[in-house]
């Protein structure tokens, strides 16, 4: 437990806990960092992490982040995480999925569970089957729930319209050039609203050919996965794994908007305030990435009242992030600090932390 205190990413949670099942060979962690606005909403990660410890941290950084996006979207809803600490094999099985969700039932409605990296709507189904706590379920066509992805990818695409509008004065994206860093689902489907608007895209991925099929599709270009920081652009849209504007990758930016998709992208404390020194205007992730926990939250919260949400709806709702971001750039660029801050601040006021 002491790893917990010790751990610089431990913020004041209220539950972290480790969950090992012997007999399906389930290892996983529970990050419930706020309960105040409502129960612990936020998804799972199926991960495999060469050191466990980096488990750990995702599941805090992230924890706290959901507090955070839960409380700027206006969701009733504090913040949770769950790791499943993959093998090498990344082997995933039915035995492995009941068990978990058994912890989560065992939870007691403090936590609600989502898809995340590496598990998706097959798996949220099968956790259904052991515990009511869990949003993002199959849903007939029109109605909120299902995959997050194509949510979460609008609200990016239109942060991104909100960014260059603010920053560059440029009301409509054709000619805009977008660097993205991950074209699997939220990336893939970020890049396919903008070059629907004539954006001039640049594309990346570890997984090269799907890169280079996207962009081969959109009419884009596609750089190597450790080029794309160094691209020129009007707008860098990371949407891959977070963690990647620290020291050196701030350094490497070539351009003057950064608003992408990806959790925790700042490495560290003191890292918006290096791209607000370098003149970058940077969209607060959990803010411009908030659509697809509005669409499985609200997909929940019907469910539990025996209701149905339209898609509709959340749209609805994921128009709500452009004024937002605006607001903290507005409070940002009036001396409330960087914009990371200036959102973090508030959020913290929501969360009865301020």
């Amino acid at each position: 437990m002491s790893a917990f205190w010790t751990e610089p990413d431990f913020d004041d949670h209220e539950l972290v806990q480790l969950v090992h099942d012997r007999a399906s060979g389930l290892t996983a962690i529970f990050a419930i960092h706020s309960t105040h606005l409502g129960p612990g909403g936020g998804g799972t990660r199926f991960w495999h992490y060469a050191d466990p410890a980096g488990a750990l941290r995702d599941a805090l950084r992230l924890s706290k982040g959901m507090s955070y996006k839960n409380a700027m979207a206006g969701l009733p809803a504090g913040g949770a995480k769950a790791v499943i600490l993959a093998d090498a094999g990344r082997r995933k099985t039915p035995e492995m999925l009941a068990a978990f969700g058994d912890a989560i039932e065992a939870l007691g409605g403090r936590y609600v569970t989502a898809e995340d990296v590496g598990m998706g709507e097959a798996d949220m189904a099968a956790l259904a089957r052991r515990t009511d706590h869990v949003s993002g379920l199959p849903v007939p066509e029109g109605q909120a729930g299902g995959d997050p992805g194509p949510f979460t990818a609008k609200g990016i695409f239109l942060g991104i319209k909100a960014a260059v509008a603010y920053k560059l004065g440029r009301e409509a994206m054709d000619g805009v050039h977008v660097a993205i860093q991950g074209t699997g689902s939220v990336g893939g489907g970020v890049a396919r609203l903008l070059a629907g608007e004539g954006a001039r895209l640049t594309l990346a991925d570890i997984d090269a050919p799907r890169a280079a099929a996207l962009a081969a599709e959109l009419g884009g270009e596609v750089v190597p996965a450790d080029a794309i920081m160094d691209t020129p652009c009007d707008v860098f849209s990371p949407n891959a794994l977070g963690a990647i504007l620290d020291d050196s990758g701030i350094a490497r930016l070539n351009t003057p908007i950064v608003a992408g998709g990806a959790n925790n992208q700042l490495a560290r404390a003191g890292h918006g305030a290096m791209l607000a020194a370098r003149g970058i205007l940077y969209a607060p992730d959990y803010v411009i990435n908030a659509g697809g926990i509005i669409d499985v939250t609200l997909e929940y919260v019907a469910r539990r009242k025996g209701e149905t949400c339209s898609v509709e709806d959340v749209y609805r709702k994921i128009d709500e992030i452009p004024g937002r971001l605006r607001t903290i750039w507005q409070e940002s660029e009036t001396g409330g600090g960087s914009p990371d801050a200036v959102a973090d601040r508030m959020a913290r006021a929501l969360i009865g932390r301020g």
